[in-house]
C-alpha cells in the first residue's frame, strides 16, 4: 500500500482538507491522519496538541477549534468531514491522546464513517489501542514504534494490534518475517525517499507511508 501521510502533505498543508483531496486525486491506497478531542467531545484532525495562539485543543470547545485557520487558510477539519472527503479509501487514524471518558465519542465517529470496515486506529500510546480493542474487538488496530523491541510481536499482541507501524530505519527482514509469521502487517513510516521505498518494498513491507506519493510509487515499482 501507498499511504498518504497526513494526507498528501508533500503537496498541501498537512491534515488539511486540501491535503486529503490531493490524496484522493493521486489515488492513494490509504490515508493516515492525526486526531485530538476537544473539551466538548468533538474529534478534530490536527497533528499537534495545541493551536498556535489558542492553546491546547483539549481545553477548547469545538467551535473555537473550527474557527482556527490553518496556514493554507482552511479550517481545522472534523474527522467526520475528512471521512466524507476520503470515501472508500483505507483510513488510518492516529490517536494522539484520548482518555477513557472520550472513547465513546471517537467510536461514534468511526462507526458513522461511510465505510467503517476500512477505518483503523493506531497510536504510540498502546494503552489506548488495547482499550479501544476491548470496546470494539472488530476494530482494526495498530501500534506505533520508533524503536526495535526485542519482541515486536509480543508488543503487538499486548495491545491487541495486528499492524505494526514501524519507523522505517528500524525495519529489517527479521522483523518483517516475525510479524508476518504471526499474521500481522508492517507499515513503514515516514518514507520520503524513493531509494528507501524501493529497499523497503524489496524487504516485504505491507505499506509505505509518506508525504510524496509519486516517490513511493516509483520506489515500489523499481523493486
Amino acid at each position: 500500500m501507498v499511504v498518504a501521510h497526513r494526507g498528501a502533505s508533500g503537496d498541501a498543508y498537512e491534515n488539511s482538507p486540501a491535503a486529503f483531496r490531493a490524496a484522493v486525486a493521486q489515488d492513494a491506497d490509504g490515508v493516515e491522519l492525526d486526531v485530538h478531542v476537544t473539551r466538548d467531545g468533538a474529534i478534530v484532525v490536527h497533528h499537534d496538541p495545541e493551536l498556535p495562539g489558542r492553546g491546547a485543543i483539549r481545553a477548547l470547545a469545538a467551535h473555537e477549534v473550527l474557527a482556527h485557520r490553518l496556514p493554507n487558510g482552511e479550517q481545522v477539519p472534523l474527522l467526520s468531514d475528512v471521512f466524507s472527503i476520503l470515501g472508500d479509501r483505507d483510513v488510518w487514524v492516529e490517536v494522539k491522546a484520548l482518555g477513557p471518558v472520550d472513547d465513546p465519542a471517537l467510536l461514534r465517529v468511526l462507526d458513522a464513517a461511510p465505510f467503517p470496515s476500512r477505518v483503523a486506529v493506531h497510536s504510540f500510546d498502546h494503552r489506548i489501542i488495547a482499550r479501544l480493542g476491548r470496546l470494539r474487538p472488530a476494530l482494526s488496530r495498530g501500534v506505533l514504534l520508533v524503536a526495535y523491541p526485542v519482541d515486536p510481536v509480543g508488543v503487538m499482541r499486548a495491545a491487541g494490534a495486528t499492524t505494526l507501524w514501524q519507523e522505517w530505519t528500524m525495519i529489517d527482514a527479521e522483523l518483517i518475517a516475525a510479524v508476518h509469521a504471526a499474521g500481522g502487517r508492517v507499515i513503514a513510516w515516514t518514507v520520503n525517499d524513493e531509494v528507501a521505498a524501493r529497499q523497503l518494498t524489496h524487504l516485504g513491507v505491507d505499506g509505505l507511508c509518506g508525504n510524496h506519493l509519486d516517490r513511493l510509487r516509483r520506489g515500489r515499482e523499481a523493486a
